[in-house]
This record gives C-alpha cells, sequence and structure tokens, in this order.
C-alpha cells in the first residue's frame, strides 16, 4: 500500500524468519557461533532462549540455511507440543522417514537407523526445535534425553537444538539428565538504541530504499517505544510508514512512531 510512496520495492518490516532479513547484531552473531559450534562439534544439544519477538527463529532459520546440506541432515519441529509418539514420529517425517508404527521402540529404531545411514553417507544429524517451551509431557521431554543416548564412541549421531522462550530453562532444568547433556546455552537479549537504528536501516536497505524516512528523532523513539526488540520494531515501523503515507509526509518523525506504538498497544 506504501510502496510506492516510500520507494520500497517490498515490504521491509514484515514478521517473517527470512534469512535474508537476518540482522546481525553482537549477541545474534554470538548465539548463530555457539549453534554452529555445537553443531560442528556433536557433543550434544544447545539451548537459546529469548524473549517473545527477539530474533529467535529467523536465526534458526538463518542457522539452516547456512548449513551445507551435502554435510547435514537438517529437520525442523516448528510445533512440538506432542506426545511421545508422535514426537518421535515428527522427527523422522521431518528426516524424510514416515512411520505408521505406534510402538516407541520401533520408533526410535528406525530413528538410529535414519541418523546411522546419514552418517554413512558423510551426513551429521540436526533436529532444531522450535518453541520448545510448549513441550508439555514430561514423557516427551524424556524422549529428548533419550535421544542423546544415540551415540558412537564419544560423538553424539544427533545433535538437538532447542529454541524457546525463558520458561524454557526452567523446564530444561527441572530434569537433571537432560540439563546436563546441553553443551551450550544461549540467552538472546534486546537490541541496543545503536542496533536498532542499523536494524531498521538494514531492512529498508534489503528493499532497496533511496532515502532517509525515519528522522533521528524518530529511530530513538522507536527504540523506546519496542525496548529493542526486533518484533516490535517491525510492528512500529510497519504502521508508521502506513500512517506516514496517510499523511503524505515526506519523512516519519517521532509523533507518527508514538501514534504507530499507541495503536499496536490498542490491538
Amino acid at each position: 500500500m506504501y510502496l510506492e510512496h516510500w520507494g520500497l520495492d517490498e515490504l521491509p518490516f514484515e514478521n517473517v524468519p527470512a534469512p535474508r532479513f537476518f540482522y546481525p547484531s553482537a549477541e545474534h552473531q554470538e548465539a548463530l557461533l555457539q549453534l554452529f559450534y555445537a553443531v560442528n562439534s556433536r557433543t550434544g544439544a544447545a539451548m537459546l532462549t529469548g524473549e517473545i519477538g527477539c530474533g529467535k527463529t529467523i536465526l534458526s532459520r538463518t542457522l539452516i540455511q547456512d548449513l551445507p546440506p551435502d554435510r547435514y541432515e537438517v529437520g525442523l519441529i516448528a510445533n512440538p507440543s506432542l506426545t511421545p509418539v508422535e514426537f518421535l514420529k515428527e522427527i523422522l517425517y521431518q528426516l524424510g522417514v514416515e512411520s505408521t508404527s505406534e510402538s516407541k521402540l520401533d520408533l526410535l529404531r528406525a530413528l538410529n537407523s535414519q541418523v546411522t545411514k546419514s552418517l554413512n553417507a558423510g551426513k551429521d544429524t540436526v533436529v532444531i526445535i522450535d518453541e520448545a517451551q510448549d513441550i508439555n509431557d514430561p514423557a516427551t521431554l524424556e524422549e529428548l534425553r533419550l535421544l542423546l543416548n544415540f551415540q558412537l564412541n564419544d560423538r553424539f549421531l544427533l545433535t538437538p537444538l532447542l529454541i524457546g522462550q525463558p520458561e524454557l530453562r526452567e523446564k530444561i532444568g527441572s530434569i537433571e539428565q537432560l540439563e546436563q547433556r546441553i553443551s551450550i546455552k544461549f540467552h538472546l537479549g534486546p537490541l541496543k538504541s545503536d542496533e536498532t537504528r542499523s536494524y531498521i536501516q538494514t531492512r529498508l536497505e534489503k528493499v532497496n530504499c533511496k532515502r532517509e524516512i525515519f528522522s533521528e528523532e524518530a529511530l530513538a523513539a522507536i527504540h523506546r517505544a519496542s525496548q529493542g526488540i526486533p518484533r516490535s520494531i517491525n510492528n512500529i515501523c510497519d504502521i508508521s510508514l502506513l500512517l506516514g503515507f496517510g499523511s503524505k509526509l515526506p519523512k516519519i518523525g517521532p509523533d507518527i512512531v508514538n501514534k504507530a506504538a499507541f495503536a499496536i498497544k490498542q490491538i
């Protein structure tokens, strides 16, 4: 709707986890590096936590994109609120194996066979579990622990990466045997003020923006209103661009940002 007014090729602030829009803040870079290390070293599971909207999902999708497909077999579970049998079936499905068995033993054997087959083909297996805080069945968490029994000598055959909100840390911490096998734990914080500015500019550059759209005061107002949370930044910027277009403004100032932030709170 507002693309022509602002001279943009496409919407710059959609809340979709497209890796091309990944912004490498200092913390996001560190988190990505640590997840890469967990995958490459095969020394256990890794856990990434952060508040809602802080960029965990886009980070995980960036990781998937950057893992060479000839070296890694990657499964992504986006909705892990499953029973133990459903959980194992979904992992197998994401790794390209369909099973009709309702036996956990059969499913574990099939999974072990699949990861061994991948290993023999020169591929490591990675399972990314997004929104892992939604695993409410203790038995499903127990199955997750059992997956870490897939080992060859001193190396794990499968690397689970748990992505979730802060409460995931408490949930995992309550299961000592599982918690001890998570070799890397990283908590992703919000963007700093200068990073918020850079984040917005990076997004605009990705859609071929050739002009200054947000004033310095507007950028400061966006950071204050969003508290540095990328999803909130996106929402505020998107509505600000819409309001600015509606008023035929040449640039977005703090007054428009404040109106946008207020409008979002009313939704």
